[in-house]
């Protein structure tokens, strides 16, 4: 795999792994789709809920669906295998009766962390603004 070298000009930062996707990569490599694909899993309604749940402790099945409210079972249930396979959390089976299942953040997973919380303070103190925003738009587009 080339690597690719940056080279900084006097008074232009370099540019970013994703300034440099919007412009192509003449070596071929396609980072938009790494920025996309990535995005897909942690941008999607439930993905950043979980992770954000299982920051601070391992928990099992209805611990977990009982700290997201309004999760259903069966998205629980496909947002944690998504995870899974992604290698952001892990899925632990004691071999007890009846057996005991846990899932925790791996390591890749807690480099999410940090990420995801500055995204929810910023939801959480842009919303009033956004809704004000749709608001204004909708009562402008009315047809």
């Amino acid at each position: 795999m080339a690597k690719t070298l940056t080279v900084e000009v006097a008074g232009d930062p370099a540019p970013t792994g994703y300034e440099r996707s919007c412009e192509g990569d003449p070596a071929g490599t396609d980072h938009g789709r790494a920025i996309r694909d990535v995005l897909d899993r942690i941008g999607d309604k439930w993905s950043l809920l979980v992770v954000s749940t299982l920051r601070r402790e391992r928990l099992r099945f209805t611990e977990l669906q009982r700290h997201i409210p309004g999760i259903s079972q069966r998205m629980l249930t496909l947002t944690l295998r998504q995870l899974e396979r992604d290698g952001l959390i892990t899925r632990t089976v004691h071999a007890e009766v009846p057996p005991r299942v846990e899932y925790e953040l791996t390591e890749l997973g807690g480099t999410l962390i940090q990420l995801a919380m500055a995204l929810a303070d910023w939801a959480i103190e842009n919303q009033p603004r956004v809704e004000e925003s749709r608001a204004a738009y909708d009562a402008a587009h009315q047809r």
